[in-house]
């Protein structure tokens, strides 16, 4: 008999990566490349194919199930007409609409991908047994996914969670939404990065990453530790509001930045701690993801085997 996978795809500024999961959630086969940055918007798509066409044939065989992605946004949910953020390339650009040509006959499941990181997080990581659950990615961006009652609230256009955009300083830097003061303004590693080159940390390199940013404030360059705790700071404040909000029992935080480990977590604990001050939501456990760069992944071959919970637009 013929295993049975979920194709998930994982769509950000960073990395194109892409997998077979089984029904249980483990990743039987995986593949990944950077992000394109000179390419149009057909090239892009045809670089994405080229991915998925090589995963399959490495894999040897097996049915699909279905097709679930998660993808930077905004989107028009759940047509899933993409406009990534930190994906210039692609405005409006028909995603699922090209997958299902792709892949005629399969259910074909589009959403953030703060979202599916959010519900891989529920189902097989750090919220799993948990009703209650805020999933976060820290990264090229800040977004969010929320689970309440044990399953996904999409809300009126399917970005209900995206706690990027709460403001946690307004008098701070100017945001990408056009908005000033939000959690990813400050928080997200690019910015974070500006900041800390400002402040006089390696201000002569054109091009500097959040990895880099970390590594030193391991070695206790000042202006690094600063910045990440600056971006820890954020953080707390933005998910003591969301815990107030929501009455959640765990909140987990993967992403790039959160592969910086207590020089961020520690200062996010003490600004959560610092701010949420009702009796309920000083029970909520703040955590990295269990399931690492996966739980996008993850999540997304959740929207195909736990639809029930996770996928309400069919």
């Amino acid at each position: 008999m013929s295993p049975v996978f979920a194709l998930a795809v994982d769509i950000g500024g960073t990395k194109l990566a892409a997998a077979l999961v089984e029904p249980g959630g483990r990743i039987a086969h995986y593949d990944r490349m950077q992000t394109p940055v000179d390419l149009d918007a057909e090239g892009l798509w045809r670089s994405l194919e080229a991915l998925l066409d090589k995963l399959l044939a490495e894999a040897g065989g097996g049915d699909l199930a279905g097709v679930g992605v998660g993808c930077g946004g905004p989107m028009r949910w759940p047509s899933a007409e993409v406009s990534p953020l930190n994906i210039p390339a692609w405005r409006d650009f028909p995603l699922r609409e090209r997958l299902r040509a792709r892949h005629p006959g399969l259910p074909v499941r589009v959403h953030n991908d703060a979202i599916c990181m959010a519900v891989g997080e529920h189902w097989r990581g750090a919220g799993r047994g948990r009703d209650n659950v805020l999933g976060m990615v820290v990264s090229t961006g800040v977004g969010g996914g929320l689970i309440l009652g044990g399953h996904l609230i999409d809300g009126a256009s399917g970005n209900a969670g995206h706690i990027g955009h709460v403001v946690v300083d307004p008098e701070g830097p100017p945001c990408k939404c056009g908005g000033r003061g939000c959690l990813e303004a400050v928080a997200r590693g690019p910015g974070l990065v500006a900041w800390a080159q400002e402040q006089g940390w390696r201000p002569d390199r054109a091009e500097v990453t959040g990895v880099e940013l970390a590594d030193d404030a391991r070695r206790g360059h000042p202006v690094a530790t600063a910045a990440m705790r600056r971006a820890g700071r954020a953080l707390g404040v933005a998910i003591a509001s969301a815990t107030h909000l929501c009455d959640l029992e765990v909140v987990s935080v993967g992403g790039g930045l959160s592969q910086a480990g207590p020089l961020l977590f520690d200062p996010l604990e003490e600004a959560f701690r610092a701010h949420a001050r009702m009796d309920f939501a000083r029970e909520v456990r703040v955590v990295p993801a269990a399931l690492g760069q996966t739980a996008g992944l993850i999540g997304a071959a959740a929207l195909v085997f736990a639809a029930d919970r996770y996928w309400s637009a069919d």
